[in-house]
């Protein structure tokens, strides 16, 4: 008997959860989704499941039949949160309420071992301190025109020998993996002053470290897309599976920060060189960890956007040969005009398929954001506390192909 009445009990919790859920998520007008298929007590997840692999297009999707671009969304884990990619709401939450709108701890958790602290990891006083040390350091005239020195060097000693032998030979290339090599070895030389010579074959004593940095970078990423954030909290404390091998590339790229470190320190101390990792040492106030984050922080900065914007930009190219037509056009007018100067500001045309090549494949495609406190987007979307809001830029770029995907 008292096992029929636990039976009858457990039934009845199941059912009545089950009738709360949807009755919450489908007639809250606050809660509303109209864009997400949520399911009673698993909100998103079979959906997620089915699409996680194709997360971009998914969301992509299904913002693209939203009126206002949002979706709200929940998944179990207390992971619940709002998709825009509506330019009034992300203007909002990057700027007109900036304050409200965080990191947050769940964002730097996920990325907390492989960021650390760095500046796309932390909040407050101790992201202002890197980002005003970062701006002043990139807005020196003597830190651009180092940069115009560096890349050129890059391109005429490294990369473009690579590219005129594989020319020569039809050799098959791997553009990514030459364009991640390219960026290392710049944003290293601009922001430590350190040359790793990832591109000319000196720096094969670096492969493990690049294969250990993009290991670092996707496995942490993936945490995202983890079916329940607990999974990979449990892997982590077992140290087994995907968290294994993030804690060995972890390890590699903390090694070779510190040996950064390390140099910048020795020629600090010999009054040798001026760069941004020098300016963040002089301070004098920061641990070696903080030094360290700062360092993969700016290495995941320069490298992963830069190469990507580059691969994503000759793959198009590719496929145009007109567009590439009227690139060599308008340097030829340049150089005849400039008697065979080249200004970058007067290649007007180059930037606009650079840019048109950013919109349709932004970098950066999402990012994320905590909602501290209530309130309702411009949009007229409702986003509670401690709710995440990811703003979606690979989404606005493919609502805004109808405006013309196609260069003049």
């Amino acid at each position: 008997m008292e096992l029929f009445s636990l039976q009858s009990f457990l039934y009845f919790a199941f059912f009545s959860l089950s009738f709360y859920f949807f009755f919450f998520y489908t007639s809250n007008k606050k809660h509303v989704n109209k864009g997400f298929k949520l399911y009673p007590i698993v909100g998103v997840l079979p959906d997620f499941i089915k699409n996680r692999h194709r997360f971009l297009d998914w969301s992509t999707e299904t913002l693209q039949r939203c009126p206002t671009n949002s979706a709200t969304l929940f998944r179990p884990g207390e992971v619940c949160g709002v998709l825009t990619a509506n330019p009034l709401n992300i203007e909002h939450v990057l700027k007109t309420n900036f304050e409200n709108y965080p990191k947050g701890d769940r964002f730097i958790l996920v990325l907390e071992d492989f960021l650390g602290r760095g500046i796309f990891n932390s909040d407050g006083e101790l992201w202002k301190v890197q980002r005003k040390t970062a701006s002043y350091e990139f807005n020196t005239r003597s830190l651009r025109n180092f940069v115009l020195e560096s890349v050129r060097s890059e391109i005429l000693s490294r990369l473009l020998p690579i590219l005129s032998k594989a020319s020569k030979t039809e050799e098959l290339l791997d553009l990514q993996d030459i364009f991640e090599r390219f960026a290392f070895d710049n944003i290293c030389k601009v922001a430590f002053n350190v040359d790793p010579g990832c591109l000319d074959g000196d720096g094969t004593s670096r492969s493990d470290f690049m294969r250990a940095f993009a290991d670092a970078a996707v496995l942490s990423s993936e945490r995202y897309r983890s079916l329940l954030p607990l999974i990979w909290k449990i892997k982590k404390f077992f140290n087994i599976g995907s968290e294994r091998v993030l804690k060995k590339s972890i390890a590699t790229v903390h090694e070779f920060a510190n040996e950064i470190i390390l140099s910048r320190m020795e020629s600090k101390a010999k009054n040798i060189d001026e760069d941004l990792l020098s300016r963040f040492i002089g301070n004098g106030n920061h641990s070696r960890e903080f030094l360290r984050d700062i360092v993969i922080s700016f290495i995941l900065a320069g490298r992963d956007t830069t190469s990507s914007a580059l691969s994503s930009f000759f793959w198009l190219l590719s496929s145009r040969p007109d567009i590439q037509q009227k690139i060599l056009k308008e340097l030829e007018s340049i150089r005849v005009r400039n008697r065979k100067s080249i200004e970058l500001r007067d290649m007007h045309y180059l930037q606009a398929a650079i840019s048109e090549t950013m919109r349709l494949y932004p970098p950066v495609p999402v990012d994320t954001k905590t909602c501290m406190k209530d309130e309702v987007l411009p949009d007229g979307t409702f986003i509670g506390k401690g709710w995440f809001i990811m703003y979606h830029a690979y989404a606005m770029g493919a609502n805004g192909e109808h405006m013309g995907r196609e260069l003049p």
